[in-house]
């Protein structure tokens, strides 16, 4: 007979480990009953859904991270699934009113996955979109750098996010971690929930090995939490190597089974086509014994997860990853099960689980007594973890407008973009807080004037190399205050969006502003889309914008991006056509940043120089202060024809094609077609405008709304005529239009894939040219029915 085993988990096993397992315990009941009540409540005509597997699979990973390791500086992005988890620890901590536990995913209750801006126990970081919450911490921590550069060392802060081995299949993640401006981030933790499973499937191989070599090779510190503490004082005993051998040789199907089955049948299938030695050592445990060790994985075993996160901490130099081995439903009955991804626990089941944590139906949502040490600990970590109060971003003295009003010559949008933004570097109280990025296109969109008053940030002095006899000045610095980044569209915007929330998380407001060539925003626009609804605030200027980038070829040239800016809610989108535009744009944009209602901005610039006398003559008609407040409220009567009894027309118009729209009118004017036009500085502002008036006639039970933006620029008299719009993107773009005024439209636009050319060959063949705009006004008029003039 073989000796026995010693046992492998000690009585005396330390208090505050003990303390955490039972606040890990609770919070595990508390997460699953939390889903479980969610889909139980009267009145839900769908499934209403939840992950009581992949909480199991974080509870001890978050507990030992929120009651052994956080600060209250510290910033988390929450793996999207394992929410229940996270407001179960915002529960027992008293951040979070019991009354919120019965509420998720109901009106006004805890929402599917963390939201920091709709939750009331509010979340550093918004989750849900694989792969970005996985990254966005990471793009603070480079904010945090570029704020302790800046403004002084703020207060040590570590930012973490935990993500599933599944999200590390989205390419954003790869590009975060491949580019050079996220190097030497020390302060950054990824913490890798490795239980294998992905939503349908037990994972065939995980390639762990591999994706430890990525993140190496990346320049990362590489840890990870395979092993609980049994596993790895039985690997230490004679003939443990044995044992750690044949885990180590299962694959991942075979170990994952090992948690279904009954404890005769894990010796049975751990033993199969063994050698003698593991079949000497097991044999000094019986079944129930050897199936709880082979069973004891690191990432939910406390001691050793604690542990790993000291040694990550300790790599001051590299940011970490930490792949923590666990196993999805840990704890549940449905432990292992290949399908339990969105598997629900049984009422008998519930029933059985409430009684093994030792609560009853009358007191299951409790939270600890306050005078034990779990809930002493609890109310430790509320007091120093706790939701902060929203605080108003500073108002910044931003200037109404950065440049004089330009008048001559010619100019194009994109080119006026750089020339007020070098302005906007020597404004006191301003220059210094903007911060630009790009994609590896900073010079080709004009931002070449700024980086050379304001330079290129690095957190390390570098050589430039020579380049002080260039006409760029490229000499990365801390005092630099641009940041360029590789070719990923994706790093723009989630950069973008993590400077945009610098007074949230770091307390100190920044203005970001970001470039990259219009057709490629759709590239990020996942990206995009996670930073308004992060309530970020940053500027992006697409340039140049449509097919007016002629010679370049389709692929350089967007269509869609317009109906983007005008449908993303909380971020306002403007295409200017004159220099003065841009810059009243960019400085009420700058100015909105820090506005309590404020949002993010989207400038649609173009490469094409505009004759700036149009401009110029709407001015001496309608004055600066007018034409400014106008231009802002989403655009103004460009040319303001008297009626005169002729058929007439409207022609709508915004950014490059304002030449176009003005040569159709004066062609219309020969051919006796009366032809007004308007130009929409921002679609968006002016249609905003329209469905607001809409709002408040609903609201206040009026027949007759109060006008908008849009019906202030078309009098009555001119309503009931056809209109006419034209625009460098898709056509249906500007097709609302009609519709709120209550009349006739015809669209014009980019409605197929461009191709090289000219200007004008590129025009004519997409039907936008003046020629074009003058038969559809001819037919529009044509096809009218009898108009009222005046």
């Amino acid at each position: 007979m073989p000796e026995a085993a010693a046992p492998l988990n000690p009585p005396d096993k330390p208090a505050d480990l003990a303390t955490l397992d039972e606040i890990g315990r609770r919070v595990l009941w508390l997460a699953t009953r939390i889903i479980d009540h969610a889909n139980r409540r009267d009145g839900t005509d769908i499934k209403v859904g939840g992950h009581q597997a992949s909480c199991a699979s974080m509870a001890s990973i978050m507990t030992a991270l929120w009651f052994g390791h956080l600060n209250g500086s510290d910033k988390v992005a929450v793996k999207p699934h394992a929410s229940p988890v996270y407001h179960a620890i915002k529960y027992l901590t008293g951040e979070l009113d019991r009354s919120y536990l019965t509420t998720l995913r109901q009106r006004g209750g805890l929402q599917a996955y963390p939201s920091r801006t709709k939750d009331p126990d509010v979340a550093d970081f918004s989750t849900g979109s694989v792969g970005l919450g996985a990254v966005a911490p990471l793009f603070s921590a480079l904010t945090r750098r570029y704020i302790d550069s800046h403004f002084g060392a703020q207060s040590d802060a570590r930012f973490i996010a935990l993500v599933g081995d599944a999200e590390l299949d989205e390419g954003n993640v790869w590009e975060a971690i491949a580019d050079p401006a996220t190097q030497e981030l020390g302060n950054f933790t990824m913490v890798v929930d490795l239980n294998r499973q992905s939503l349908d499937r037990v994972i065939p191989d995980i390639a762990a090995t591999r994706l430890k070599k990525f993140f190496a090779d990346a320049g990362w510190h590489v840890a990870e939490a395979k092993y609980g503490t049994r596993l790895e004082e039985a690997f230490g005993r004679d003939g443990g190597d044995a044992l750690e051998a044949r885990i180590d040789s299962m694959t991942n199907e075979a170990y994952q089974e090992l948690f279904t089955l009954d404890p005769p049948t894990v010796r049975e299938k751990l033993l199969a086509g063994s050698d003698p030695a593991l079949r000497r050592f097991t044999d000094g445990f019986d079944d129930t014994e050897l199936t709880s060790l082979v069973t004891n994985l690191g990432g939910h075993d406390t001691s050793i997860l604690l542990d790993r996160f000291r040694q990550c901490d300790a790599a001051v130099d590299q940011p970490s990853v930490l792949f923590a081995y666990t196993i999805k439903g840990y704890g549940l009955p449905m432990a292992g099960d290949p399908m339990n991804h969105a598997a629900l626990m049984t009422t008998d089941q519930i029933d059985a689980f409430r009684a093994e944590v030792g609560l009853d139906p009358d007191r299951e949502w409790d939270r600890f007594d306050p005078d034990s040490a779990a809930g002493r600990l609890c109310s430790t970590v509320g007091g120093s973890i706790n939701n902060r109060q929203k605080t108003s971003r500073p108002q910044l003295p931003i200037p109404a407008a950065a440049r004089p009003v330009v008048t001559t010559g010619s100019q194009s949008t994109q080119d006026a973009f750089g020339r007020v933004l070098a302005s906007l570097a020597d404004v006191d109280g301003v220059g210094e807080r903007i911060v630009t990025t790009a994609p590896d296109v900073s010079i080709s969109t004009n931002l070449g004037g700024w980086i050379n008053k304001r330079g290129v940030y690095s957190h390390n002095e570098r050589d430039d190399h020579g380049g002080a006899q260039r006409l760029l000045k490229w000499a990365p610095g801390p005092t630099g205050q641009h940041i360029e980044l590789g070719i990923s569209e994706m790093n723009l915007f989630m950069l973008l969006g993590q400077l945009g929330l610098s007074h949230d998380h770091h307390d100190e407001h920044l203005l970001p502003i970001g470039t990259v060539y219009d057709p490629f925003v759709l590239r990020g626009l996942d990206a995009l889309i996670y930073g308004v609804y992060n309530d970020a605030r940053f500027i992006v200027a697409g340039t140049p914008a449509g097919v007016t980038l002629a010679p370049e070829g389709g692929a350089h040239q967007s269509t869609i991006t317009a109906s983007v800016g005008a449908e993303l809610p909380n971020l306002n989108y403007s295409e200017p056509a004159y220099g003065t535009e841009v810059d009243w744009i960019l400085c009420d944009a700058l100015q909105r940043l820090g506005a309590d209602d404020g949002t993010s901005a989207y400038l649609r610039l173009s490469t094409r120089p505009i004759d700036q006398a149009p401009f110029a003559a709407a001015l001496e008609r309608i004055g600066e202060e007018q034409l400014r407040k106008q231009v802002l409220s989403g655009g103004y009567r460009l040319v303001d024809a008297p009626t005169d009894g002729r058929p007439g027309v409207t022609i709508i118009t915004t950014g490059a094609l304002v030449p176009e729209a003005i040569a159709a009118a004066a062609e219309l004017d020969d051919e006796g077609v009366q032809a007004s036009v308007v130009h929409l500085t921002s679609p968006d502002q002016a249609y905003r405008s329209w469905r607001a008036s809409f709002a408040q006639s609903a609201a206040s039970a009026r027949v007759v709304r109060p006008p908008s933006h849009l019906h202030r620029l078309i009098p009555a008299a001119e309503r009931s005529r056809p209109i006419v719009s034209v625009h460098d993107a898709a056509s249906h773009s500007l097709a609302w239009v009609g519709s709120a005024i209550g009349t006739r439209q015809l669209t014009l636009g980019v409605d197929r894939f461009g191709e090289s050319g000219t200007i004008a060959d590129l025009h004519e063949i997409m039907g936008i040219d003046a020629g074009s705009v003058v038969n559809a006004a001819l037919i529009a008029v044509d096809e009218s029915p009898d108009e009222v003039h005046e």
